[in-house]
C-alpha cells in the first residue's frame, strides 16, 4: 500500500528519485515498483533498537543527501535513521513520541479511515491534506510483471497457459482468526475444477499443512488440476503466477493486496479483519464477510473461540461472488 503514496510524490514530482528502506523480504516487490529507484535493505530486525547500527546506517545515508523522508512505521526508533543521515525535512504520523525526530509532524492518523489513505496524506500538505486526500482519488498500486518468469514458473509446475487459471490464498500469516475453514475452500477448488479451471493454491511454507489438507479432500483428477505452490516459490514467482490467474479467492492477507496489484479479479474474505480499514485497491472485487455483532475484532485469535466469523461463512455465498464477479466482468468487456 505505500505504493500509493510513491505514485502521488511521483505525480506531484515527476522527477524525483525514490529510495526505500525496508526489510529484506520487501525488496523483490518493491524491485516491481517503477516509481522506486532502489530499495535499500534494512539491517535492523523488527522490534530491535540496535542503536549504534542505526547511526551507522544513517551516516551512510547522509552521503546520498536526500531532501525529505516519509516514515511511515509509528515507532519513534524508526525515526532515527532520517535524523542521523541528516535529511532536512522528515515527515511522519505523531506515532511514539516524535517531536523533535520528525519536523513535519502530523498529529492523529486517525482523522483517516483508511491506511492507504495515512500513506498518500503524507505527500500532502498538513493543512490541506483532509480536504486533498480521498480514497476514490488515490492512486491504486501496481506491481511490474515479468511476462518471461511467469512462463518459466507456468512450465516449473506444469501449469497449462491454455487453461483458465484461478488461484486461492487460504493463509493467514496474522493468525487463525483471518483464515477462513481449508474444508470451505476444499470446496471451492471442487467446484472450479468442475467448470473447467485449474487451481493454484498459494502461501508460504507456513501453510503447506492447510493447502495439503485441501489437496488430500480432492479425488486424483482433481489433484491433477490443482497445484500446491505454498512454499515453492519466490515472492517475484508468487507475483508473476498470480498475474496469470483469471480471479484470485484470498483472505485478508498480503497476497491478496498483491493480487489487486497485478490486476487480478480479487473475492476476498474477511473474518476478524474489515475492507473499511485495509480494503484490496482495484476495481475488480467482491468482499464477502459475516454480519455477526462480535466482528470486526482485529485479533489474532478469536477471542470467543467459536470463530463464527468465518465457519458461518458458507463456500456457496463466496461462489455466488465469485460468478458475479465473472458476470460484471464480462460485461464491462462487451
Amino acid at each position: 500500500m505505500s505504493q500509493s503514496l510513491y505514485k502521488q510524490l511521483m505525480v506531484q514530482a515527476p522527477n524525483s528519485c525514490i529510495d526505500v528502506l525496508a526489510p529484506a523480504w520487501c525488496k523483490p516487490i518493491l524491485e516491481r515498483m517503477p516509481e522506486v529507484n532502489q530499495a535499500i535493505e534494512m539491517p535492523v530486525g523488527h522490534g530491535q533498537f540496535n542503536l549504534s547500527e542505526r547511526w551507522s546506517l544513517g551516516k551512510t545515508l547522509l552521503q546520498n543527501r536526500y531532501d525529505q523522508a516519509y516514515v511511515l512505521p509509528n515507532s519513534a526508533k524508526s525515526a532515527l535513521i532520517p535524523l542521523f543521515a541528516k535529511i532536512p525535512k522528515r515527515t511522519g504520523w505523531k506515532g511514539e513520541m516524535r517531536y523533535g525526530l520528525l519536523n513535519d509532524l502530523r498529529p492523529n492518523r486517525k482523522v483517516f479511515q483508511f491506511m492507504v489513505e495515512r500513506y498518500v496524506a503524507l505527500a500532502h500538505d498538513k493543512c490541506t491534506m483532509l480536504s486533498d486526500v480521498k480514497l476514490d482519488d488515490i492512486p491504486y498500486p501496481s506491481l511490474n510483471v515479468d511476462k518471461s518468469n511467469q512462463r518459466n514458473c507456468l512450465e516449473r509446475f506444469s501449469i497449462s497457459a491454455d487453461t483458465p487459471i484461478v488461484g486461492l490464498c487460504p493463509g493467514a500469516e496474522f493468525g487463525p482468526a483471518k483464515r477462513w475453514p481449508e474444508q470451505h475452500y476444499a470446496y471451492i477448488a471442487k467446484q472450479l475444477i468442475t467448470e473447467g479451471n485449474q487451481v493454484c493454491l498459494f502461501g508460504g511454507a507456513k501453510d503447506r499443512t492447510v493447502t495439503e489438507s485441501i489437496i488430500n479432500a480432492l479425488s486424483e483428477h482433481q489433484k491433477s488440476m490443482c497445484f500446491d505452490l505454498a512454499g515453492e516459490t519466490s515472492l517475484v514467482d508468487a507475483v508473476d503466477l498470480l498475474a496469470a490467474c483469471h480471479t484470485v479467492i484470498s483472505n485478508d492477507s498480503g497476497l491478496m493486496h498483491v493480487a489487486a496489484a497485478v490486476g487480478t479479479n480479487i473475492v476476498a474474505i474477511y473474518g476478524s479483519s474489515s475492507p473499511e480499514y485495509t480494503p484490496p485497491l482495484t476495481d475488480s472485487v467482491k468482499v464477502v464477510s459475516s454480519n455477526i455483532s462480535c466482528r470486526p475484532c482485529f485479533k489474532r485469535e478469536c477471542p470467543l473461540i467459536h470463530k463464527n466469523c468465518l465457519n458461518e461463512l458458507s463456500p456457496s455465498q463466496v461462489m455466488k461472488a465469485y460468478r458475479e464477479l465473472i458476470v460484471a466482468k464480462c460485461e464491462s468487456q462487451i
